[in-house]
């Protein structure tokens, strides 16, 4: 059994946490921290966990505490990790980050796209990308995990088998994403209001995301060269999930694609490459740690059309961070993880 802490509690990421850990059989939350909630319990903020952290309450962050546990994840927003990080892996423990402080390599780039300098350039070396699919052995050694975004996830899952056999035009990939609301957080915005987005759908950062680099950098490695992305992602009047549809050309239409992609996924626990014509839906992944994949040619040419489907705070976050546990400390891949989807 193992002592888990958890930094930053309150969000929608840390309750996910939380709801998934209760069924870990091998992990055991200790700590969680929230500056604002301090000493509240957390089946009082969340009744949902009511019967399963009855004890546990909010406490300030505090170095020592955590140290003492072997693993931390930090569920907070951008920047927040960085001041703790050094001196949480100075402790012994591991930290598995859901925030973006750790996923681009470049500090420059990550202090461009998220308008503050970066706090730990010094870890960014070692931080180990979190895509299980891609960096599983490396997973296995790391002491600094960055958890992908949710369409980053989502994106990179779909668009790997092509660009790794070498088959798609990588100059011109385009990504068109759906996400839920909450993938906005938990905070109160005007945007995220329900009449705000109820029966309505828009795109937005189109002239460019956040998550762009991070795809583009996920995407560049499977090439083994440059690529040319276009991102636009939308807002959806739902609460959960991510909804990618891929466009990629190809020059050799005689591959059997659903061949390729089946192949690719074989002995991943978490990617379901759905029969040739099925059009996954995000109903299809609500709550669980799956992301749904399938693969078209429409009338037969040379453009591919792949739908990749997730939950963004299971797969494309929470449920992600804690398959990296289960990696990093040799545990079934599956522990807390393996629930089916909720419908309707």
């Amino acid at each position: 059994m193992i002592k888990v802490g958890i930094v930053g509690g309150t969000g929608y990421t840390g309750v996910e946490l939380l709801r998934l850990l209760a069924q870990h059989p091998q992990a055991e939350v200790a700590v969680i921290t929230s500056r604002s909630e301090a000493g509240v319990k957390v089946a009082d903020m969340y009744p949902n966990l009511r019967g399963h952290y009855d004890g546990l309450a909010f406490s300030v962050p505090d170095s020592a505490t955590l140290g003492a546990c072997d693993v931390v994840f930090f569920a907070t927003p951008h920047g927040v990790a960085h001041a703790l990080a050094g001196e949480l892996l100075a402790t012994g423990t591991r930290l598995i980050d859901l925030s973006a402080d750790f996923r681009l390599q470049d500090a420059e780039e990550w202090a461009t796209w998220y308008g503050q300098p970066h706090g730990a350039p010094d870890l960014l070396p070692e931080a180990v990308y979190g895509l299980p699919e891609v960096n599983r052995e490396a997973i296995r050694q790391a002491r600094l995990i960055a958890v992908p975004g949710c369409y980053p996830t989502a994106t990179q899952l779909g668009f790997l088998p092509l660009l790794e056999a070498g088959l798609a035009d990588a100059s011109r990939l385009i990504a068109d994403c759906k996400s839920g609301v909450s993938g906005a957080g938990r905070g109160a915005k005007v945007g995220s209001l329900l009449c705000e987005t109820s029966e309505s759908l828009m795109a937005y950062a189109v002239k460019g995301h956040r998550h762009l680099p991070e795809i583009a950098q996920g995407l560049r490695r499977a090439a083994g060269g440059p690529v040319g992305l276009t991102f636009v992602p939308h807002l959806t009047p739902m609460i959960r999930g991510i909804h990618a549809t891929l466009y990629a050309s190809v020059a050799d239409t005689s591959v059997d694609l659903q061949a390729l992609y089946e192949k690719r996924y074989a002995d991943e626990p978490f990617v379901d490459v759905m029969p040739a014509g099925s059009h996954p839906e995000t109903r299809s992944v609500r709550g669980a740690n799956v992301c749904r994949i399938a693969v078209h040619r429409p009338q037969g040419g040379d453009l591919v059309v792949v739908l990749s489907v997730i939950d963004n705070l299971v797969k494309g976050a929470s449920g992600q961070a804690i398959q990296n546990m289960n990696i990093l400390f040799g545990f079934d891949e599956r522990y807390g993880l393996s629930h089916a989807a909720l419908l309707p």
